[in-house]
């Protein structure tokens, strides 16, 4: 459901509780003038704020019948130059609970209502301050939780998405414009648009969709965190590491094997990277039945993880018992990066165990209990993210929804190609082209309805 534009909207801007500050957000045709109702200088005089420059801050009173409610300092924005290019102002007040909701009740009884979420953005981008892709970025950056997931969103923020979307479509839309007019001459039989030459344009934005399509997978660990399982035998120190990386105590640490039955997650920022870690069961044979399902929740968590540390005890396995156990996890980790690590290392029998292990799969060596050589697992976990990444400049596609209308995008295109390697109907191709980019139009909102814009915005905070 879209609200009405003529409403002015009020909102809290930061998060609810007690802090030093808040900021009461408002926006619309008579911000101004309900603001003007309750703000007063600090002799209490009445403020016209039709007549300030757009831009500008004002230290001030809210006062209702004589009774001040908080000393404020008030922002003051004239459109189109607003983030919602309406007219805007944003109270600064002191963060006690009791006044943001005591002026949040003055003014939506002098005539604001309150905001609903994502609203401030749906109106920025209805007002064509930014376009939707950009609108999305938004709530992405606010939710940003790593360097790298700011860095994403800051980029699509600033357009970087949407401009190779437009240029895309602005391609496209040339030749069907030129497929458009042989409908409407096809009485005569005349060909406006150059077959092979639409088909080396579809062929050029294929490259370019496939390319953006499986930047999504790298997008999807950017935004959420990157997925790292980390498996082994029962009491290899799989649930020690955990806690020594998260700096808690997460995971419950035993000496009986078999503790862990179930899945332990959690996130940590390394290096400016989210990594997600999963301490799993100890892989082993058991007729335990409930330990039977923790060691399949480990074998999938393998499979859908981006990386997988393989943790073995120094003084469990023999090379040949390592062979055997390394196999065995290559089987069940497709695509998955495998990262062997020896826990239990002491500094007397490295040299030793590096040895033993010298021709086999490259392997790291630590000591989860002695926090021994945890800083070079965390900085391979970071190399291992980094040879996989794109440079952040350039596009990366960290939204399913826009993830979907890509692929969309390019099975029409799909159609188009095939069609005219059977010389099909002008009409027929018409259709696929047109099919295309509407869904183009769909991650930037040249093509929309109220519904996906609804649920698009649904998501955001109220205040944004």
């Amino acid at each position: 459901m879209l609200f009405n534009q003529n409403d002015t909207i009020i909102a809290l801007a930061t998060p609810h509780g007690t802090g030093a500050i808040a900021v009461i957000r408002l926006s619309g045709k008579n911000c101004f003038t309900i603001v003007e109702k309750v703000f007063f200088t600090k002799n209490k005089k009445a403020v016209n704020l039709q007549s300030k420059k757009s831009h500008t801050l004002h230290f001030g009173l809210i006062c209702v019948e004589e009774i001040i409610i908080d000393e404020v300092l008030l922002s003051v924005f004239k459109n189109p130059h607003s983030f919602t290019g309406e007219d805007s102002v944003e109270i600064s007040c002191h963060g006690s609970t009791f006044i943001q909701q005591q002026i949040l009740q003055v003014l939506t009884a002098k005539g604001a209502r309150m905001a609903q979420p994502g609203e401030f953005t749906l109106r920025g981008f209805l007002n064509g301050k930014f376009d939707l892709s950009q609108a999305e970025a938004v709530a992405d950056l606010v939710h940003s939780n790593s360097a790298v997931s700011h860095q994403v969103a800051m980029q699509q923020m600033r357009g970087g998405f949407s401009s190779k979307i437009n240029i895309l479509r602005e391609k496209l839309i040339d030749f069907a414009a030129l497929i458009e007019l042989e409908l409407d001459f096809s009485e005569e039989d005349v060909a406006f648009a150059d077959r092979s030459a639409l088909k080396n344009l579809i062929h050029s934005i294929q490259s370019i969709l496939e390319k953006l399509i499986q930047s999504y997978e790298l997008g999807n660990v950017i935004k959420n965190g990157i997925p790292v399982a980390i498996v082994g035998k029962p009491n290899a120190g799989k649930s020690t590491l955990l806690n020594i990386l998260l700096q808690e105590e997460r995971a419950i640490v035993s000496d009986i094997p078999g503790t862990t039955r179930d899945i332990i997650e959690d996130e940590i920022t390394i290096g400016g990277v989210l990594f997600r870690f999963i301490d799993t069961a100890g892989i082993r044979d058991t007729t335990d039945v409930i330990e039977q399902i923790g060691v399949n929740k480990a074998l999938d968590a393998m499979q859908k993880s981006a990386i997988v540390i393989y943790l073995f005890d120094a003084h469990e396995l023999s090379k040949q018992d390592l062979i055997v156990e390394t196999e065995k996890i290559k089987t069940h980790i497709g695509n998955s990066q495998l990262l062997m690590v020896c826990n239990k290392i002491d500094t007397e029998n490295l040299a030793e165990l590096q040895s033993e292990f010298s021709d086999m799969h490259p392997i790291l060596y630590i000591s989860a209990k002695n926090h021994l050589y945890i800083d070079d697992l965390k900085n391979k976990l970071v190399a291992l993210f980094d040879n996989r990444a794109v440079h952040v400049t350039e596009t990366v596609v960290t939204n399913a929804r826009h993830a979907d209308a890509l692929r969309k995008a390019n099975s029409s295109l799909y159609r188009v190609v095939e069609g005219l390697n059977q010389q099909v109907q002008t009409d027929l191709l018409a259709q696929d082209i047109r099919y295309a980019l509407e869904a183009l139009g769909e991650i930037t909102g040249s093509v929309t309805n109220n519904d996906l814009l609804a649920h698009i915005f649904s998501k955001f905070c109220i205040g944004k």
